[in-house]
């Protein structure tokens, strides 16, 4: 591929995945809008997804495809067995992403292909799947450095995988379109990393890299303390990468937190008040009902009572009028 090919996948993912994020950190759901426009209006049936994602993956997958077809034609030349059926792996994968950019692109402006919005996510989770086998299956050297950065690569494109699973199952949630965003931020930052080690002299020392065609390539190293070396290197740079990448994802949600979380200023403070003062309300309430129970069994005795000497009265004045007479 060349360096120029990996630096240049590198700042498309990177871009593509910081676009992403900043997207579904901003897109958060108000209580007052209604869920139920979409669909009714070109360009509201998709309200999660951005023209500008799907032009920037459009154009990274064409770039895919002719540097595929230039490396399928060299390796062709080269006869080379192994280039050959490698570029054309390449190409399938370009074309899916290819596929889900145009189709993106129609379903956001158009109402000509009725399809649902799961449609998308499915043709990612295949171009996710079949990039993960790409790099799971590509042991061209079983020995080459080369394979500890492929093995590393698994880890992004598991989380993009994840991540479109996910949002298969809950299409309205930004959390799947964030963490796929992640993931193609760790891509794009690895392919770097990948064109860096491979193409220049940063690669460990004792070890250099051995080209059979333009697309096929392997990292060989003198002896074993080199490879054991290598090796170290290639998981101390997944690690510096991982780091930055979490404490990136940090920065960014405590950011996003604070500018979303306080939006109602001092009005989220108006519910809660001291707890001494809701006891003695409660202690106030259970007295008062108390009392009004103990003044309501006073009336009902008083009650009984007066009813209880009305008899006697009448029965007492009826006697006196009796013996006055």
């Amino acid at each position: 591929m060349g360096f120029f090919t990996l630096a240049l996948a590198g700042v498309g993912f990177l871009l593509i995945g910081t676009w992403e994020s900043l997207l579904s950190s901003s897109l958060i759901p108000k209580p007052d809008q209604s869920t139920d426009r979409t669909g009714t209006e070109p360009g509201r049936k998709y309200p999660y997804s951005s023209p500008v994602s799907f032009v920037s993956i459009a154009l990274l997958s064409f770039f895919f495809i002719c540097n595929s077809l230039y490396s399928l034609i060299d390796a062709v030349n080269s006869k080379d067995r192994v280039g050959s059926p490698l570029q054309l792996q390449v190409l399938a994968i370009a074309f899916l992403f290819l596929m889900y950019a145009v189709l993106g692109l129609l379903m956001k402006f158009t109402d000509s292909i009725p399809l649902p919005s799961s449609f998308l996510n499915l043709i990612a989770f295949f171009a996710f799947a079949e990039e993960f086998l790409l790099f799971y299956l590509q042991k061209k050297d079983t020995v080459g450095i080369e394979n500890r950065y492929f093995d590393m690569m698994l880890v992004p494109i598991t989380i993009c995988l994840f991540s479109t699973v996910l949002e298969l199952r809950s299409p309205k949630s930004n959390l799947p379109r964030l963490g796929r965003a992640i993931g193609l931020i760790f891509q794009g930052t690895w392919f770097l990393q990948m064109g860096v080690s491979f193409f220049s002299n940063w690669v460990a020392q004792g070890c250099s890299l051995h080209e059979k065609s333009r697309g096929n390539y392997t990292v060989r190293c003198k002896g074993h303390p080199e490879y054991h070396r290598g090796r170290a290197i290639a998981t101390l740079q997944f690690n510096c990468h991982l780091a930055f990448l979490v404490v990136l994802v940090v920065a960014v949600f405590s950011i996003v937190s604070q500018k979303h979380g306080g939006q109602g200023g001092q009005e989220g403070f108006v519910q809660y008040g001291p707890i001494g003062v809701e006891t003695q309300s409660l202690n106030l309430t259970g007295q008062f009902s108390l009392d009004s129970d103990d003044e309501d069994d006073e009336e009902i005795k008083g009650g009984a009572s007066v009813e209880k000497q009305k008899p006697a009265a009448i029965e007492m004045t009826v006697n006196g009028h009796g013996s006055h007479q």
